[in-house]
């Protein structure tokens, strides 16, 4: 059980940071040999990132939106970094692997989104929570009760 932090607590980071989100959708889930590759893809391109934090990966964690449509929130010290590993042997091997299989024919579909976020332009509170998020990717720290979000923004 992971410890819970009792109170109000905000995230924090120096510098610009990335924010990737990234998914799949099953639209038809009788293609069960396609549906077995996507469920085993993603855990491995995210055991070889937890392993390696050179790699630029600050943190990920899954979030299933529903049993078809997986979404994975990452956090990146530098868009650079995304990038590289975007161009790196294991995901571009997977990548060929996924298109072969799946052809974009639309039996499984794909997204991801891409934020930079400029330093100190980011707000967040966690409230009795667990370090979660961008709190859990690079610092934590407690927050008054009389915090408010234009606050934490640095009164923008």
């Amino acid at each position: 059980m992971p410890e819970i932090f009792p109170g109000r607590y905000t995230a924090e980071i120096e510098g610009d940071f990335v924010v990737f989100l990234i998914g799949m959708r099953v639209n038809r889930p009788w293609k069960l040999r396609k549906l077995a590759f996507m469920a085993g893809t993603m855990p491995k391109l995210l055991r070889e990132l937890d392993a390696d934090p050179a790699i630029g990966c600050l943190g990920s964690w899954q979030v299933l939106r529903s049993p078809i449509a997986p979404t994975v929130i990452q956090y990146w010290r530098s868009f650079d970094e995304l990038e590289a590993y975007a161009h790196a042997l294991t995901h571009k091997e997977m990548w060929k692997r996924f298109f072969r299989l799946v052809k974009a024919d639309g039996d499984i579909g794909i997204w991801h989104e891409t934020c930079r976020v400029r330093d100190g332009e980011y707000e967040t509170v966690y409230g009795g929570m667990p370090r979660f998020g961008l709190a859990a990717a690079a610092g934590h720290r407690a927050v008054g009760s009389a915090s408010r979000a234009r606050g934490r923004l640095g009164g923008a």
